[in-house]
């Protein structure tokens, strides 16, 4: 309930999100009615986002949205609900531009269906998923490892998250994300490379140098660290334990 709302404080704590993630124009796949779109102004770098829901058709296909269209693809609790989440995210990659991230929740097995299947939470709940088991007791149990990496070599995976900071593992059988802090959910974080990247298989290119002011601070870090072994070579690490 309000998952996206939960996930704002920890996505403004996280550089990431706001120099890489959310930035440029995007796309909130399912996104009503808590969409991203409510917490723009805390994103000084996306200059737009649109909410993408039923009335705009099948977030499987999204149909009709151009190829390469946005810069980022946002969607909170929607992959459980596709008939193929596979195909779903194709599609999803399909409409990010190379360089663009896929930023995804999905509810963790273990943490909100809770040895339940089908979904005594929310009944239209198609599958479940886990970061990896090697078997579950959910037969419809998707591993995240395995589905990204069916993604190929033209993804980039850069972050998976099991969201449980404040899950309770108490009894009964409860949905805690009903209450305003509970999160029982998987974060997924995908970079669709760029032409470049396939090319220099995942290489990003570090060649050019930065402007003048960083490479005199970059320089001034080496030019101590040098200073720093030159004077303590006679003395060998963590050895002095005389008194300060």
């Amino acid at each position: 309930m309000k998952e996206c709302s939960k996930s704002i404080n920890r996505c403004l704590g996280d550089s990431r999100f706001l120099r890489n993630y959310f930035v440029g124009e995007g796309i909130d796949i399912d996104g009503k009615p808590d969409p991203l779109s409510l917490y723009q102004d805390f994103f000084p770098l996306m200059r737009s986002v649109r909410t993408w829901d039923l009335e705009d058709g099948d977030a499987q296909h999204l149909g009709g949205v151009l190829d390469e269209k946005y810069d980022f693809v946002h969607s909170s609790h929607c992959l459980e609900h596709l008939h193929d989440p596979a195909k779903g995210l194709k599609n999803w990659l399909r409409v990010l531009k190379p360089s663009g991230h896929l930023i995804i929740t999905v509810p963790d097995e273990d943490s909100y269906e809770q040895d339940e299947f089908p979904c005594a939470f929310n009944h239209d709940h198609k599958w479940s998923f886990t970061v990896y088991k090697p078997a579950s007791w959910s037969d419809k149990s998707i591993n995240v490892i395995n589905l990204l990496i069916n993604l190929g070599e033209g993804t980039a995976i850069e972050k998976i998250e099991l969201l449980d900071s404040n899950y309770r593992c108490l009894p009964p059988r409860y949905d805690q994300t009903l209450t305003p802090v509970g999160k029982c959910g998987i974060e997924i974080i995908i970079r669709r490379h760029s032409d470049e990247e396939i090319r220099r298989l995942g290489l990003k290119d570090y060649s050019g140098q930065p402007d003048k002011e960083m490479r005199a601070h970059l320089n001034k870090y080496h030019d101590d660290m040098i200073t720093i072994k030159n004077s303590n070579q006679s003395v060998s690490p963590f050895t002095n334990d005389s008194d300060l």
